[in-house]
């Protein structure tokens, strides 16, 4: 029966709302989102990433006792050595030391960026929400390599001006010959050459955030916190542990060598005071091997990431 109006005729599109309402089973339309639909790409993987490393807590924890180490023990190695005539260190090595404890700081978020979603169980809404994970993984690595390297620079920047402030005013000994030292001299002073303050600032925060972002691809390779956090606590510590107990004369080339290539010598040399003297001072050689190794171990990385199941 059609649907009459109030004068007894047919009201106008009835007979079309009811044949397009036949369409569908029960004659009840599907919804149909108003929200235009967009391709996904890199850029909305990086967003999510850098919402998900802002907004917990151990991000700002981590960074925060990393640039107060960094900072806080550059200012003191500085301070008790202000009142030494000549200390025989180049002016911006004291910020070393504060850097070799504040870079455990940023291994263990590197790890934890990874490894807490596969605690929690995070990960697998992750990798709902975007299937490819390989985006995934470049997106976390990309955040966080950023987020490392520009809070590890400030920390180092800081510190080198401290130094230059509190240690400015050393002058060279008589007896001490300028070709065998390892930093710079300008008019009987130490100074610190443009190569030492990219060295310790740059260099540094480079060197600290390929650190992490290697953590970050074990912690992916090994998925659990802890087993990835002290493998790479080994990988830091242990050559240079090994070294300092290889006292004979047959381990003599294997301790050159484990020195020559220990991480914590590739920071020093950053700051041209190296552990071992058969090499380049300058740190950057072990730099770029840093960043090759770190690669290798992101693409074995992400390999194992599309094999294995969540």
């Amino acid at each position: 029966m059609s649907i009459q109006q109030h004068d007894g005729q047919a009201a106008p599109g009835a007979p079309q709302q009811q044949a397009a309402q036949g369409n569908w089973p029960n004659g009840i339309a599907p919804y149909s989102s108003p929200i235009p639909m967009a391709r996904t790409h890199l850029g909305h993987a990086l967003v999510s990433e850098w919402t998900k490393i802002r907004t917990v807590r151990s991000t700002v924890w981590t960074l925060s006792v990393m640039f107060a180490l960094v900072v806080g023990i550059g200012f003191l190695t500085a301070l008790g050595l202000s009142g030494d005539d000549f200390t025989g260190q180049p002016l911006l090595a004291g910020g070393l030391f504060g850097l070799m404890l504040g870079q455990i700081c940023v291994i263990t978020l590197g790890v934890l960026v990874v490894t807490s979603e596969y605690g929690t169980g995070m990960i697998r809404t992750t990798l709902t929400a975007c299937p490819q994970r390989g985006r995934v993984l470049l997106a976390k690595a990309v955040v966080f390599f950023g987020l490392a390297f520009v809070t590890t620079t400030l920390a180092c920047v800081l510190t080198a001006l401290i130094n230059s402030a509190l240690l400015g005013d050393q002058t060279r000994p008589s007896y001490v010959n300028a070709e065998d030292f390892s930093g710079s001299f300008e008019g009987g002073k130490v100074v610190a050459s443009g190569g030492e303050w990219l060295g310790a600032t740059v260099g540094a925060g480079l060197y600290v955030a390929l650190l992490g972002l290697l953590s970050l691809a074990v912690g992916a390779l090994l998925r659990h916190s802890a087993g990835a956090i002290t493998t790479m606590l080994g990988v830091v510590l242990l050559p240079l542990v090994m070294a300092l107990f290889m006292v004979g004369e047959a381990l003599q080339d294997v301790r050159r060598m484990l020195l020559e290539y220990s991480p914590l010598n590739g920071l020093a040399s950053l700051y041209r005071i190296p552990m071992s003297e058969d090499q380049d001072a300058t740190g950057w050689p072990l730099l770029g091997g840093l960043a090759i190794v770190t690669l290798a171990v992101l693409a074995a990385a992400y390999a194992l990431l599309n094999k294995r199941d969540v």
